[in-house]
């Protein structure tokens, strides 16, 4: 019988910018990874998308893995070389999802560099009503990740889409449904913004989620503030961080969600470079844990 419990699956991110996302993928798939996020940094590098979709899931075979998003951060607000080219590489994206399985691409929405928030409204709608328009014309789905990339309000050069605030505005902007976030409780625990009652809002606009967690000392917070010499907040793999997954995940099930959640790692202060593996591979287990549904026995 399907297991009810993995609509909702345990995967992680797999950076496609060397060329080398399908073969990554071929050594990690026997991991327990149920899905995979290919991912970009600014640019495609040129890259043939869908022979590389076609050899993503070649790699995965017969094995049942998913790609449901593909990833594509970067600025696609401004227009130096790099900017250019990770709209572009958007637009590559969008049009080769399909190669990969995947019905989603998500990034940052980009941001006017060094300006308020509000400033990059009039060209976050020019660029991304005709991004919409194209993504609804493939049937693909757009997610903004609700990473402020060291930003704030008065002032970034990343993303605007990291705050509900923004939410509003730019969904305000662009009211289309297929429009919606990649979302993480880390990037909102960094700005000391309680996870939990956003599932029960904005649920019904999160069309990905990313598995990362946060680990707060409130200790240095008492004593130093966030602004003081002493870092306050680090982020964090799942299972190592402040959340208990089983609250977030029973919450994206009261919502009704269902997708993937894919792991980004790289960030832990303690599982990363030799121990990186070793971390995702905890995180993925504690996230299947906190799901349920591995063992199912029918009655």
């Amino acid at each position: 019988m399907s297991n009810p419990a993995k609509s909702i699956r345990i995967g992680t991110m797999v950076s496609g910018n060397k060329g080398d996302a399908a073969a990554r993928i071929g050594q990690i798939a026997d991991l327990g990874f149920e899905s995979f996020e290919p991912f970009f940094w600014q640019t495609t590098k040129g890259q043939n998308l869908a022979e590389l979709g076609k050899r993503c899931l070649d790699a995965i075979g017969d094995r049942d893995i998913t790609i449901s998003t593909l990833g594509m951060f970067g600025n696609p607000l401004e227009e130096d070389a790099i900017d250019l080219e990770t709209l572009q590489g958007w637009k590559d994206c969008i049009d080769n999802a399909h190669h990969f399985g995947a019905t989603c691409v998500a990034g940052f929405t980009g941001r006017v560099r060094g300006k308020p928030l509000t400033d990059s409204l009039p060209r976050y709608k020019q660029i991304w009503s005709e991004l919409a328009k194209r993504a609804a014309d493939k049937g693909i789905k757009i997610a903004f990740e609700n990473c402020a990339m060291d930003g704030n309000w008065a002032s970034g050069d990343w993303n605007i889409a990291h705050n509900p605030d923004a939410w509003e505005l730019i969904f305000n902007e662009t009211p289309d449904d297929h429009i919606g976030l990649e979302w993480e409780p880390c990037h909102q625990m960094v700005y000391l913004i309680d996870p939990l009652p956003q599932i029960r809002k904005w649920a019904h606009k999160f069309f990905h989620v990313h598995g990362k967690d946060a680990t707060i000392r409130w200790e240095v917070i008492k004593e130093h503030g966030i602004f003081g010499k002493e870092k306050f907040v680090f982020m964090r793999t799942p299972g190592f961080g402040d959340s208990n997954w089983t609250d977030i995940i029973s919450e994206l099930r009261l919502a009704g969600w269902s997708g993937s959640i894919d792991i980004e790692g790289w960030h832990d202060p303690v599982y990363r470079d030799e121990l990186e593996m070793t971390g995702q591979v905890h995180g993925l287990n504690y996230l299947k844990k906190c799901r349920g549904g591995d063992f199912i026995v029918d009655p």
